[in-house]
């Protein structure tokens, strides 16, 4: 993996948390957290959009994706959470 896709990788991951704070209700988690919650929401909306058959394309597509799938892993987690 080379740097550049490094840096791809993280800053959809931060653009993707970051958005996700927004749209669920709380906050968001600082950078390190946004980055975080952004790249595990890129596994998550990868894997359900490939259940569904649905594909995106570009770097909107990708940001969309991650964003979908970091607010599925926040709700869950605060679902956890009050459990």
């Amino acid at each position: 993996m080379s740097i550049e896709s490094l840096g791809f990788i993280l800053l959809i991951g931060l653009v993707a948390g970051f958005l996700a704070g927004k749209l669920v209700k709380g906050g968001g988690f600082g950078l390190i957290g946004d980055i975080v919650v952004g790249i595990i929401g890129a596994f998550v909306g990868s894997f359900v959009f490939g259940v569904l058959g649905l594909s995106a394309y570009g770097i909107l597509g990708q940001i969309i994706v991650a964003t979908i799938g970091a607010i599925i892993f926040l709700v869950i987690l605060r679902v956890l959470k009050r459990a």
